[in-house]
């Protein structure tokens, strides 16, 4: 990290056009629209309040909280502890960052090489430091405690790495060139779990859209209850929406079979359900209303294996010349665990804490799930890439 730094400080070494200096400008600019448009975005909802709301100083704080939750932080409140990332806004956060990745090597004209690697790796750095810094700053700002702060900070840094990193690789032909370095199977492999992942989460998300829809009177109550006003219905269904993916997490451990919690008193899974006392919140409404485990619940064991079979047949149309039924087989077995992998990612990422005691528990459990997607996804891939593989190869 020293000599990087020297070299990026040292006299004459970067210029205005550098891609560099583009990288620092960019990251500052992405960290203040991020901020001025979820501010402004608060003000608007709170100008349909009769009551007026909060003020601008007081959406403007709230929308440095949300910044704060969605790279992994921690608030203190009056009720206890939150720390549960939005994950839309996280996923904003980061497509953002990998666009601006993408963007500074663009403008750049950096391409594949050893001189790229270096400048590519200078330019994560500063998009890294700069947006972990304003991260600080917001952290600060808002009186966010010590363990908070150094969660944010943390997944801020771990946020602009990947995404960054990704965006600029892949610009640059970087990510190619390592891909084209490791055997043949790998890169339909890693493009089969990609796509068995996000068929699992659009599966998760069609059942929520479903259990929500199934309920729509114990939505529209809980709704009510936060608020009857204009402001009341736009700031709920804007919650609902950042916590969306949060949700598709959820059922994503209840379809592998081990089930989610919300709370220590709440339960959900395809062997039984146990309800216990819930926060306020719209999207809850989805939970079951009975003991009984509902029809959806049961349809949604099929989602780890429908993955499984996406990435699979993924593989097998990807895989090159060089490979027959057991490589393709072997290779969708290797993707299946993928998914695995990525569903553990995803279920931790979509859990957290709502507060003290009861509630200090909420999600998915990231091994278990993971474990369970792994298995039953790794045997569909590898029984649907090595069908694929003898139907193209025939």
């Amino acid at each position: 990290m020293v000599p990087l730094l020297s070299r990026l400080t040292s006299p004459g070494r970067r210029t205005p056009g550098h891609p560099v200096w583009w990288a620092a400008a960019a990251a500052g600019a992405l960290s203040a629209l991020g901020l001025v448009g979820l501010g402004l975005a608060l003000v608007v909802v709170q100008t349909l309040d009769p009551t007026g709301g909060l003020p601008v100083s007081g959406s403007a704080s709230l929308a440095g909280r949300l910044w704060l939750l969605a790279h992994g932080g921690r608030l203190e409140l009056d009720s206890g502890p939150l720390a549960v990332a939005p994950l839309l806004l996280t996923i904003g956060v980061g497509w953002a960052l990998s666009r601006l990745g993408r963007g500074v090597v663009a403008v750049g004209g950096i391409t594949a090489g050893r001189a790229a690697a270096e400048v590519v790796a200078e330019v994560v750095a500063v998009v890294v430091a700069v947006h972990t810094l304003l991260v600080l700053l917001v952290a600060v700002a808002i009186g966010a405690p010590g363990r908070g702060l150094l969660q944010a900070v943390a997944g801020a840094a771990v946020l602009a790495v990947l995404t960054t990193g990704w965006g600029a690789a892949r610009e640059s032909g970087l990510l190619d060139d390592v891909l084209d370095r490791l055997p043949a199977p790998v890169r339909p492999a890693l493009r089969g779990a990609a796509a068995g992942l996000l068929t699992a989460l659009a599966l998760c998300t069609a059942v929520v859209a479903i259990a929500v829809a199934a309920d729509a009177q114990g939505y529209a109550r809980l709704s009510a209850d936060l608020g009857g006003s204009g402001a009341g219905t736009v700031g709920s269904l804007g919650l609902a929406l950042l916590l969306l993916p949060n949700a598709a997490a959820a059922v994503l451990g209840l379809a592998a079979g081990p089930g989610f919690s919300v709370g220590a008193g709440t339960l959900v899974s395809v062997h039984g359900v146990s309800l216990g006392p819930l926060p306020a919140l719209p999207l809850l409404a989805a939970l079951p209303d009975t003991q009984a485990v509902p029809l959806i619940a049961w349809v949604s064991q099929a989602i780890p294996v429908v993955a499984g079979l996406v990435a699979g047949t993924a593989v097998g149309r990807r895989l090159g010349s060089g490979g027959g039924s057991v490589v393709a087989g072997l290779a969708g077995l290797g993707s299946g665990l993928l998914v695995g992998v990525g569903a553990a990612v995803v279920a931790w990422a979509g859990g957290g804490v709502l507060g003290d005691g009861g509630l200090a528990e909420v999600g998915a459990p990231p091994l278990a799930t993971g474990i369970a997607v792994a298995a039953q996804a790794g045997i569909a891939g590898a029984v649907g890439a090595a069908l694929t593989r003898w139907r193209v190869r025939g």
